[in-house]
């Protein structure tokens, strides 16, 4: 029998092998799950309610009326149905230094004052019940009396028709609210109440003094906690911090130093910069929101400012009937300073305009409005009155699907 021998290594090599434990399966590798590809949204197309082909042609108006030293520059803002079209045109400022126009600039809205700030501030003291329109002025400023004053309301000085003259003498070196309330309310009238149409900064003034007699704070006071603030209109109210200096527009220069956050209205100044009338500084953007506002009736974002009577009181003619011109309270309608209504928007549309080159026209037929802010008086004087004329038509023109022929509810255009 013979043995097979093996060495001893091998021998221990494969008693290791057969003692050995035994392997562990092999981990199951599974596929991962095809990656998830998440697509953007479909974007909304946006509603087209402007004609392509005219939009430019404002742009084109506003540039050349800066080629031919009208202004240096302004801020166009139209809009409808919240479909917007801004531009900020030309400079800010020409001296002494240069600076581009910007779509944020703060202007001085002088008499933008009377329709954003007092107008507003009087209105919303007569909804709640505070004040009365047909009711006497004397009613809430005693010293206003004799000479036939007694006899004037806050309708006419809400509708320029009280026989006030235009604005306070500056020939006499008076200073501060207190003595322009005491030359107001000796003011004599040219005119019977009721009964002409004079467009006066004294009646504003004297509303001016009513909001804060009434509500037991000054204008300016009262207007930023009622109007401004529940509005988010964060660049607008009277004397801008110095915080706000850089992007405010100049106006014309005092003593050799232009006018930048200093109301440039000289009776205004001489009040401190806060008056019924004038002093008040904005932006295209907060001004397009107190429009929002008005074609919603008085409500914005879910705040609410005004009833809705309240807005069709401001927005409808208020006027004597008597007096041909049609006003709103401070609103314009139908008068001589109707230009930003332009030659389509409708009689009952309605807007303001102010001295240093601003406007607001708003259209509540079709929903559209159009801003148009400048410092037309920076450096040294300039006019806007045709340009303001001309936006209001191309805009008018560039509205679509819209017969401005056929507007049921606007008034008859007087020959």
């Amino acid at each position: 029998m013979h043995r097979v021998l093996v060495p001893l290594s091998l021998s221990i090599l494969l008693t290791l092998i057969a003692c050995r434990a035994p392997e562990k399966p092999l981990p199951v590798v599974t596929k991962p799950p095809p990656a998830t590809v998440t697509l953007p949204p479909t974007p909304v197309p946006v509603k087209k309610v402007f004609r392509d082909g005219k939009l430019p042609a404002l742009d084109a108006a506003i540039a050349q009326a800066i080629v031919e030293r009208k202004l240096p520059g302004g801020v166009l803002w139209l809009e409808r149905d919240g479909i917007i079209y801004s531009k900020a045109l030309g400079h800010r400022a020409l001296a002494p230094q240069v600076e581009p126009m910007t779509t944020n600039t703060i202007f001085d809205a002088a008499s933008l004052t009377k329709v954003i700030a007092t107008t507003p501030a009087i209105a919303l003291l007569i909804e709640r019940g505070q004040l009365k329109l047909d009711a006497p002025v004397h009613i809430y400023l005693p010293e206003f009396m004799g000479d036939g004053r007694e006899r004037v309301t806050l309708r006419h000085l809400l509708t320029h028709t009280s026989g006030l003259r235009p604005g306070l003498s500056l020939a006499q070196p008076w200073q501060g609210a207190s003595q322009a309330l005491q030359l107001t309310c000796a003011e004599k009238l040219q005119s019977p109440p009721g009964t002409k149409f004079v467009y006066s900064d004294i009646n504003f003034m004297l509303l001016g003094e009513i909001v804060r007699r009434a509500s037991g704070e000054p204008l300016d006071i009262f207007a930023a906690r009622e109007i401004f603030q529940p509005l988010t209109m964060n660049d607008t109210g009277f004397r801008p911090s110095t915080a706000a200096r850089g992007r405010i527009a100049p106006t014309t220069a005092t003593n050799n130093v232009y006018l930048r956050g200093e109301v440039h209205d000289p009776t205004a100044r001489r009040m401190d910069g806060v008056a019924g009338h004038a002093g008040l500084f904005t932006t295209a953007a907060d001004l397009a929101r107190f429009a929002r506002m008005l074609l919603n009736g008085g409500d914005l974002d879910g705040t609410r400012v005004f009833k809705l009577e309240t807005v069709r009181l401001m927005a409808s003619v208020q006027s004597p009937a008597t007096v041909e011109v049609r006003r709103g309270l401070g609103w314009d309608i139908d008068s001589p300073y109707s230009g930003p209504r332009g030659k389509i928007f409708p009689v009952g549309s309605f807007g303001h305009t102010g001295w240093t080159g601003t406007s607001l026209w708003i259209d509540p037929f079709s929903r559209t409005f159009v801003i148009f802010l400048s410092n037309r008086n920076h450096p040294d004087g300039g006019t806007v009155v045709a340009l303001r004329s001309q936006l209001g038509t191309l805009a008018a023109e560039a509205v679509m699907d819209f017969d401005f022929m056929k507007v049921p509810g606007a008034l008859p255009r007087k020959e």
